[in-house]
C-alpha cells in the first residue's frame, strides 16, 4: 500500500456525517491498528492489543474460577473432519481458506485454516473420553481464526481475528444446557462491567443460530449508528458433534452413550464495540477498567518554572503508579499543552491530570474527565484516594450513558410497515412479535434489511401478533440492522 494512503487522517469525520468514515478515522488517528499487506488482515498496535490483553486476563479468571482449563489445538483441520457434521460445513464452507500444497508437493488431503475448532476438538475428545469419569471435560482455547470475508472492517470483520473458544463435553443434556447459559452470563457480566456496554441476552432464532448447534444464545449491543453488534455467543450443540465424531463414554451402568457438547466464544470485535458505543466526534472514550492508560499527567507553565513542575509531576507519577493506577506522563517541551490536551482526549484516556506553578503553590492538581469534560481541583495529598473513586464514577457514568442511548433508540412495532419505518428512519432496535415461521422472519429482512438479533429472556413487552402475518405471536424478537 502506498505511503500516502497509510498516513493518519488530520481530522475526524463527524459521526452524523458518515459514521463508517468516523470509525475508520478514529481507529487510525488513535493509532490502534494498521493495515497489513494481506487483504482483510490488520496489525494490532499496542493500545488495542493491551485492551485485548485485559479482556483475556479478566475472562480467563472467570473461566478458571468455573473449572475450565486452557489448551491449544492445531490451526490446520483436515477436510474430512468437516464432512462429519453436514450443517457445520455448509455454514462455513464459503469462508474457508484451504492449504493444498506444502514443501513443493500437493497434499493428499486439503487442510482448512481454522475457522473454528469444533471439528478438531471433536476428533480429540473422541480419543480422550472413554468413561463417565472423564466427564465433564471443560476446555478453553485462546487462538486466532481465519474466515475469508468478502467485506472487511477493522476489528469487526477481518479475515483473521483473535478470540477464545470454549468447548465442553457433559454426560447429560441438563448439565450441558446449564454450561451454555453460565458462559453467556459470564460474557454479560464482563461486557457490561468492564467494557461498560449494555447488552440484551437472548436466544437466536433457528435461521440465525450457529451452524451445527441445537440452540444458540447471544448478547447483543447497540452502536451509536443504531446498528446491532453481536458481542458474544454460547451454543448448546446437543449430540450433533458427538455423533459425528463418535464421542462416547461408558456410564456407571456400563452402557455406551454419546456426550452432550457446548461451545462459546468472544472475539476482538469487542474492540470495535468499545469504540462505537463510547466514541464521539472528539475521538475515543475508553472505560477506565480497560483503558491502557487511565491517567495522563501533563506538566504546564512557563519555562522558568518547568524544572520544579516536572519534578513534582514525576513524584505524582510514581505515587499513582505505586497505587496501581495505569499512568503516563508527557513532559515534552517541543509540543504545546493544548496539542497534548487534544491528542489524549482523542485517544480516549479517561483522566487528564494537569499541574502547573500555581497548582504547586496550592498543593493541588487539576483533573479533567474525558467522558464529560468536567474539571476537578484535588489536593495532592488526597489524590490516591480521589482518583480511584473518580475512575469508578467514570466507568459507571459511561455505562449509564450507553444504557440511556439504547433506551432512546429502542422501539416497538405492531406492523411490518411500522417496523420498516423505525429501521429506515429512526435506526435502532425494534421489538416485534414473531409467529415462529422462517418466511415471516425473511420478509422483514427483505423489507428493510433488518435481521433478528435474538429472542430476549426478559422482553420489555410481549406482542400479541406476528408483525408480518398477523397470527398469534410465539415470541418477542429484537430486530436491527447489524455489522
Amino acid at each position: 500500500m502506498a505511503k500516502d494512503k497509510k498516513a493518519f487522517v488530520k481530522e475526524i469525520t463527524p459521526q452524523s456525517e458518515d459514521f463508517s468514515r468516523w470509525y475508520l478515522d478514529v481507529i487510525q488517528k488513535a493509532d490502534l491498528m494498521d493495515y497489513s499487506p494481506v487483504r482483510g488482515c490488520i496489525v494490532f498496535k499496542p493500545d488495542s492489543y493491551e485492551i485485548w490483553e485485559t479482556c483475556q486476563r479478566e475472562l480467563d479468571k472467570e473461566f478458571k474460577r468455573t473449572g475450565h482449563r486452557n489448551a491449544y489445538f492445531p490451526l490446520f483441520i483436515p477436510e474430512s473432519f468437516f464432512q462429519k457434521e453436514k450443517e457445520h460445513v455448509e455454514g462455513f464452507n464459503p469462508e474457508l481458506p484451504w492449504v493444498t500444497e506444502a514443501a513443493g508437493e500437493k497434499l493428499e488431503e486439503r487442510l482448512a485454516v481454522r475457522p473454528t475448532s469444533e471439528t478438531m476438538i471433536g476428533h480429540m475428545y473422541a480419543q480422550w473420553i472413554q468413561s463417565y469419569r472423564d466427564l465433564p471435560l471443560l476446555l478453553n482455547q485462546w487462538a486466532n481464526v481465519v474466515r475469508w470475508e468478502k467485506r472487511t472492517l477493522p476489528f469487526l470483520r477481518t479475515s483473521e481475528f483473535l478470540w477464545q473458544e470454549g468447548h465442553t463435553a457433559h454426560a447429560t443434556e441438563e448439565e450441558a444446557r446449564q454450561e451454555t447459559l453460565q458462559m453467556l452470563d459470564i460474557y454479560t457480566s464482563f461486557v457490561e462491567d468492564f467494557l461498560a456496554v449494555p447488552v440484551i441476552r437472548g436466544q437466536k432464532t433457528p435461521s440465525e443460530k450457529f451452524a451445527g448447534a441445537v440452540d444458540t444464545y447471544s448478547i447483543e449491543a447497540i452502536m451509536k449508528d443504531g446498528k446491532a453488534l453481536q458481542a458474544g455467543t454460547s451454543h448448546y450443540l446437543g449430540q450433533n458433534f458427538a455423533k459425528g465424531f463418535e464421542i462416547q463414554y461408558l456410564d456407571k451402568d456400563n452402557q455406551l452413550k454419546y456426550v452432550y457438547t457446548t461451545s462459546w466464544g468472544i472475539s476482538t470485535r469487542l474492540l470495535g464495540a468499545l469504540i462505537m458505543v463510547h466514541g464521539d466526534d472528539r475521538g475515543l472514550s475508553l472505560p477506565p477498567k480497560v483503558a491502557p492508560t487511565q491517567v495522563m499527567i501533563i506538566p504546564i507553565g512557563p519555562q522558568k518554572a518547568r524544572e520544579a513542575v516536572v519534578e513534582a509531576a514525576n513524584g505524582l507519577f510514581q505515587t499513582l503508579q505505586n497505587a496501581g493506577i495505569r499512568v503516563r506522563m508527557d513532559a515534552r517541551d517541543d509540543v504545546s499543552p493544548g496539542w497534548k490536551f487534544n491528542e489524549y482526549e482523542m485517544r480516549g484516556i479517561p483522566v487528564r491530570l494537569e499541574i502547573g506553578p500555581r497548582d504547586l503553590e496550592n498543593r493541588q492538581v487539576v483533573l479533567v474527565r474525558r467522558d464529560n469534560g468536567e474539571k476537578l481541583f484535588v489536593p495532592m495529598d488526597e489524590l490516591t484516594e480521589a482518583l480511584p473513586k473518580l475512575l469508578d464514577d467514570i466507568q459507571q457514568s459511561m455505562f449509564e450513558a450507553a444504557k440511556q442511548f439504547r433506551a432512546e433508540h429502542s422501539y416497538s412495532a405492531t406492523s411490518l410497515e411500522e417496523l420498516t419505518t423505525y429501521i429506515n428512519e429512526k435506526r435502532g432496535f425494534v421489538l416485534a412479535g414473531w409467529c415462529g415461521d422462517d418466511q415471516c422472519e425473511r420478509a422483514i429482512k427483505d423489507a428493510c434489511g433488518a435481521t433478528s438479533r435474538n429472542i430476549p429472556f426478559d422482553p420489555p413487552a410481549k406482542p400479541e401478533q406476528c408483525v408480518t402475518c398477523g397470527k398469534s405471536a410465539a415470541h418477542a424478537v429484537w430486530y436491527a440492522k447489524s455489522y
